[in-house]
């Protein structure tokens, strides 16, 4: 009797739907990560436990020990002298969300992996890009307590440059959990013509935006210089290059670090309008109703100085710009 061989189920949607609930959920934590340095919670835990870590305090001798831990640090010293016990419970509670949902983020990752990988339902072609995916998720937590330690110590926030190294990790982290989601399937790939070239070019600026973001709000250069489309006066504002040496005006100059962040964002809206307003389809149109948005949220964060909700909405904003730039970038490069 010949034997039937019998393949496996085609599972490619349910691994498809298992990377865009990873993606999501990368997604959330970076507005969690937001409202975290928006509230300045992020130095409340002063020690990285990745198991034990997961419980918060249970009682009240507890919340003590971890209060006296946040009472040896910079940011209570110089910024927090006489928080009550109760506003350090506010903070603690944003941080220890980000944690947590970074945690079960790990998890989400690697159970549904461990199970499509037993049963032969992940293509080979797959494995180098989830491996690399889930080195790279234990990297951001490693960042994220490198970032951490950094305000711990002669600080009273993180350095800008480990919070931008930070964000634009996790940036790419879902960017690549969005692209091999999108990936998934028989499509045929086509070479990369201009307006492939031009998708590309917008997604990755965008990435570069969110890092320069990130620089604004490591210095709080958003609670400066609240006009537009005026900066200090003028279109040009003097004093950009004050510091010495030049290079470190990009990083640490809060007047040039919001100059940047404007300029770029002016690029990238006349890039997203002519991809919206040339291409056919409807990712083009959404980056075009993405662009708009986005620019609208930035000028009313500046102008309203950063109130916590509408900062949300432009990092969010953000994400959803780069969704929609990585959808049309797969349109141009699939059919």
């Amino acid at each position: 009797m010949t034997k039937v061989a019998h393949s496996p189920a085609p599972v490619s949607p349910w691994i498809s739907r298992w990377l865009y609930l990873v993606a999501a959920m990368i997604f959330t934590t970076l507005i969690v990560g937001g409202a975290t340095r928006l509230t300045k919670s992020g130095l409340s835990i002063t020690e990285w436990q990745p198991i034990m870590g997961t419980l918060p305090p249970l009682s009240q001798a507890d919340w003590q020990d971890a209060f006296a831990k946040y009472q040896q640090s910079s940011q209570y010293k110089l910024m927090n002298q006489g928080m009550t016990l109760e506003d350090f419970k506010f903070i603690f509670w944003w941080e220890w969300g980000h944690r947590l949902l970074d945690r079960v983020i790990g998890f989400v990752f690697l159970l549904p992996f461990l199970f499509f990988a037993a049963t032969g339902r992940i293509a080979r072609s797959l494995w180098p890009r989830l491996a690399l995916i889930f080195v790279a998720g234990g990297l951001e937590g490693l960042v994220g307590w490198y970032m951490v330690k950094s305000g711990l110590v002669d600080r009273v926030s993180v350095s800008q440059y480990r919070l931008a190294a930070h964000l634009c990790l996790a940036t790419l982290l879902y960017a690549a959990v969005l692209w091999t989601a999108l990936s998934i399937g028989n499509i045929r790939r086509r070479q990369l013509g201009a307006n492939g070239w031009l998708a590309l070019a917008f997604a990755g600026g965008i990435v570069l935006q969110m890092g320069a973001g990130a620089f604004v709000a490591g210095l709080d250069a958003g609670q400066g210089y609240n006009t537009w489309p005026l900066m200090d006066g003028a279109l040009v504002p003097s004093g950009l290059f004050a510091m010495s040496p030049v290079w470190a005006n990009l990083f640490e100059n809060a007047l040039t670090v919001q100059f940047d962040h404007r300029m770029l964002a002016y690029v990238l809206a006349v890039l997203g309008l002519w991809i919206a307003l040339r291409r056919p389809g409807w990712p083009a149109r959404l980056v075009g109703i993405a662009v708009i948005a986005q620019i609208s949220l930035g000028i009313a964060t500046l102008l309203l100085h950063v109130p916590l909700m509408l900062a949300l909405a432009h990092q969010g904003g953000a994400l959803v710009l780069l969704t929609a730039a990585l959808l049309n970038l797969h349109a141009e490069t699939s059919r």
